[in-house]
Order: structure tokens, then sequence, then C-alpha cells
């Protein structure tokens, strides 16, 4: 099998899989050394992207490659599937959505208590569209079971890992905080305190 052809397998296996795939296994799959199939999988890569083709392969760590459409082409692809399944998502999901991304695993109670509200439900949908999955129990009274976000979740967010998410206030804001806090006057100008209301 010449390199055109060991290309085209690894481009057939990521379409019929869906799913990201660990780059070991599409190694073993077409019988060559995992650098060899990364090496092939990032020549792919690079072909789809010059040709603006309508599909790209992505990479999620830790080393997993999958194919799907790009971006660009999504308000197209909409039209023709059948979206009533893929209705936005309310503030209230994208409030579940970030305290899982950021703490997780985390039980359904954890999510309650940082919303201060019931989020049964709002698990529950996120559960059927795949954005989070149970990630076993916590060790924990009552043994919860834990959720965290799926692979689909940093596809839909257009994330390699949780690495890239941005940063939470206090850990980005921090040194820009001090530097605002450090040159706003605090008094008036003829030396009086300023009264906060």
């Amino acid at each position: 099998m010449n390199e055109q052809q060991k290309i085209g397998a690894l481009e057939a296996m990521l379409f019929a899989h869906a799913d990201p795939v660990e780059a070991a296994r599409l190694a073993d799959a077409l019988r060559v050394e995992p650098e060899e199939a990364v090496r092939l999988l990032k020549k792919l890569q690079k072909k789809l992207d010059e040709e603006e083709s309508g599909m790209a392969i992505l990479y999620f760590d830790p080393n997993r490659w999958q194919m799907a459409t790009r971006p660009y082409y999504g308000e197209m692809v909409k039209r023709i599937l059948d979206t009533r399944r893929n209705a936005p998502l309310s503030p209230a999901a994208l409030e579940v959505l970030s305290v899982i991304a950021y703490n997780q695993p985390v039980s359904r109670s954890f999510i309650e208590q940082v919303r201060g509200v019931d989020s049964s439900s709002i698990v529950a949908k996120l559960l059927e569209k795949g954005l989070i999955e149970e990630a076993g129990r916590l060790d924990l009274p009552g043994k919860p079971i834990a959720f965290q976000v799926t692979d689909s979740f940093l596809r839909v967010f257009g994330l390699g890992s949780l690495a890239d998410l941005p940063p939470l206030h206090g850990e980005a804001g921090d040194n820009e905080l001090s530097e605002i806090t450090d040159s706003t006057p605090d008094t008036a100008e003829d030396g009086e305190q300023l009264e906060w209301k």
C-alpha cells in the first residue's frame, strides 16, 4: 500500500467511525507505527484544509482524531438535516455545562449547590444531547453519579481539550484587577473620601 492509499484508508476509517479515535488504534488497523499514522493524519488534515473540503480532521487530546464537517458549511448542512433535536442551548444549560467543564467530575448535587436551583432536567437534556456523560461514582456518602463533558462538547465549542477553556474571572483578571484598583483614585479632587451608594 502506497502513502496515498494509506491516507485514503485513514480517511475512510475516520469517516466510518464518526467519534474521535486514538492514533494508536488507527495505526494498528493500518498496520503502521503510531508515529507514522500521526504523520499521515497531519498530511490528510493539511490536504483537506488546502482543498477547502467540506470535511475537516480534528485533533483532541490525548492523541485522538476525528473527521467532522467544516464549520463554514454548517448552515448548509443544517438545511438538509432534521435539526429539531439540535435546538440552541438555554442560558441555564450553558451554566450547567460551565459548572461541569470547570469542575469535573461533579455530582448533580454539586451543580445544584453552585446554581442554587434544581438542575436534574437540564442534566438529563445535556446527557440526551451527548454533551455530558456519566463518569462513574464519587466516593461520597450515597455514591452519587459523577458527570463530565464529552468529546462532542469539545467539538461543539471548538476546543481541543479542557485546557483551551477560557480562564475564570479570578484566574485571568487578578493582575488586571490589581492594576485597575491601583490606578483608580478613591478620593475626590478636594481630598474627601468618596462614598459608594
